[in-house]
């Protein structure tokens, strides 16, 4: 009797099962919903047209699918970051400090809405926000006490920070020319990635084109003059926490990424010269195996744009480096030890997919800002997965999965379908301007809550093996008495500057914006001349406008 194919087996077996079970989701399926089989064999991969040298290579070789060093963790482990910063600047350099001594290897800075959004901390709308989510950053003052203490030609910063990236870059260029800091010897990461807050998180000013511009004008600064600085994180992360897929995530994260080369490219600057500097970051879900391929899928897709798309011909080019952070909307009130065993998982399939950089969750997040003892266990579950588990000692450890490389194509093709239709609406900023993104994301949102309020996707201790408690009282937020303190700071910063100098700074850079020059070093110019964030973003708004999001229904 012949042996059935592959093909036969799933009709045969599969099918029945799922139709016989009309109420629940697929019976094989990933948390993204892409279905699966009960079992994977070569033949699935032959079917596929799977070509070792093609789609796999080894590691360090491209398309980069098995990482971008040939060694990967043996040769160095991902940075160790947890992303923190709340009341003032005082208190979060202190909470630093206390990271870097238990053995965290990089910073990464959370500031306040208010300096995301370009508002110095008494202006009126800034109200009640001052300190909440992150570190208040105003003036030069302000990011010297942030970062006191802090090696900065030794330790690696990131800063979360979009439409006011240009403007915290260079009061960090300021502090490290104050101390002498060579500035070839700043590394770090600039997330400058203004596309996606259109999108999905909201924290833009200015509209999509003159925003681009100040992106670009950051590319080509930091190509002249901070060699170790990366100058785009282009972020899918927060795409994912508002709702999108898995596949929606690369996506529409490269759609953005394509539309910053190619600006970049068309201001004249040679892709090779700047795109090795370009870094990415991702979030990582609970799916252990559909989230490690999708990062080994992202190393082979961008790869793959960078040389047909823009015919790079330098390897670091082609190399996708990224940042992993555990997933936020993850995290329950409900049972809060269970979101340890949540962000431990999600953290292996960020190491198990080769990230370079990462941040685990604290178990305390859905109900307060972290405690030490919350963001110290977090970096513990780093620590042990490093020397403990044996997961960083191969490259690749799923490599060569049949599963794993299924899944892997799988994420590549279904991202590549949604990059087609945004070239084919124009691009990445025509696209969101047509509400396309958005649109995806909510209806991806949208499916995703309905399967939990019916049941049909678990959440342990929400709405299965719920044992009846309330949720514990998180701590109380940031303190009126803070926000009083940075207020009085920033208006002795004002009543002592050299107000002729900052005005003179001012005025400049209001030149320079209307002008069409590289916006940086007026930028500079003022913030050492203790101009606020604020009043240089007043004058962007001048010149600019401010960006009106269109309802739609």
């Amino acid at each position: 009797m012949p042996s059935r194919s592959k093909r036969e087996w799933r009709e045969e077996t599969l099918r029945p099962a799922l139709e016989r079970r009309p109420e629940r989701l697929p019976a094989f399926a990933t948390e993204s919903g892409l279905e699966q089989d009960a079992v994977y064999a070569p033949s699935d991969l032959e079917e596929a047209g799977f070509d070792y040298r093609r789609d796999l290579g080894d590691p360090g070789e491209a398309p980069y699918t098995r990482g971008v060093q040939p060694n990967m963790y043996r040769g160095r482990l991902w940075t160790m970051r947890q992303y923190s910063g709340y009341s003032t600047a005082k208190e979060s350099n202190r909470r630093y400090r206390y990271l870097l001594a238990q053995g965290q290897t990089g910073l990464s800075v959370a500031f306040d809405l208010p300096t995301q959004l370009g508002y110095d901390s008494d202006n009126p709308i800034a109200q009640g926000e001052v300190g909440k989510v992150g570190a208040p950053i105003c003036h030069l003052d302000d990011m010297e006490e942030l970062l006191e203490g802090i090696p900065l030609d030794r330790v690696s910063a990131s800063m979360t920070i979009n439409a006011t990236a240009s403007v915290l870059l260079c009061l960090y260029v300021a502090v490290a020319r104050k101390r002498g800091v060579a500035l070839s010897e700043l590394s770090g990461t600039l997330q400058n990635d203004i596309l996606k807050e259109y999108i999905a998180r909201g924290t833009y000013i200015y509209p999509p084109q003159p925003s681009m511009r100040l992106v670009v004008d950051v590319f080509k600064h930091c190509s002249a003059h901070l060699p170790k600085w990366n100058t785009i994180s282009v972020s899918g992360y927060h795409m994912r926490e508002a709702g999108a897929t898995a596949a929606q995530e690369l996506a529409f994260t490269f759609a953005n990424a394509i539309e910053y080369v190619g600006a970049a490219v068309n201001a004249g600057l040679d892709v090779d010269a700047f795109s090795g500097r370009v870094s990415f970051f991702f979030a990582a879900h609970n799916d252990l195996f559909e989230e490690a391929a999708k990062f080994r899928a992202a190393r082979r897709l961008w790869a793959r744009i960078m040389k047909e798309r823009f015919h790079a011909r330098s390897p670091r080019s082609m190399k996708l480096r990224f940042h992993t952070q555990t997933a936020g909307v993850t995290l329950t009130a409900q049972q809060p030890d269970n979101n340890v065993v949540r962000t431990t998982v999600q953290a292996l399939s960020a190491v198990l997919g080769g990230a370079q950089s990462l941040h685990v969750n604290s178990r305390d997040e859905a109900l307060s800002l972290p405690s030490e003892e919350s963001v110290q266990l977090s970096l513990r579950a780093q620590q042990i997965l490093a020397h403990e588990t044996g997961v960083a000692d191969v490259a690749d450890p799923l490599g060569g999965s049949y599963y794993v490389e299924d899944l892997t194509r799988r994420l590549e093709e279904a991202a590549l379908e949604h990059i087609d239709r945004i070239d084919a609406l124009g691009g990445a900023v025509a696209a969101l301007e047509q509400g396309y993104q958005m649109g995806e994301i909510h209806q991806a949102a949208f499916r995703h809550q309905m399967e939990v309020e019916e049941g049909r996707r678990a959440i342990v201790g929400v709405n299965r093996y719920v044992t009846g408690e309330p949720p514990p009282r998180g701590r109380t937020g940031v303190d009126r008495e803070a926000s009083l303190r940075q207020m009085a700071r920033l208006r002795r910063v004002r009543a002592e500057r050299d107000g002729a100098a900052a005005g003179s700074a001012l005025s400049r850079l209001a030149d320079v914006a209307r002008s069409g020059d590289n916006t940086v070093e007026a930028i500079l110019e003022c913030v050492e001349s203790y101009c606020t964030l604020g009043e240089i973003c007043d004058v962007f708004r001048g010149v600019f406008g401010e960006h009106r999001e269109t309802a739609s229904v």
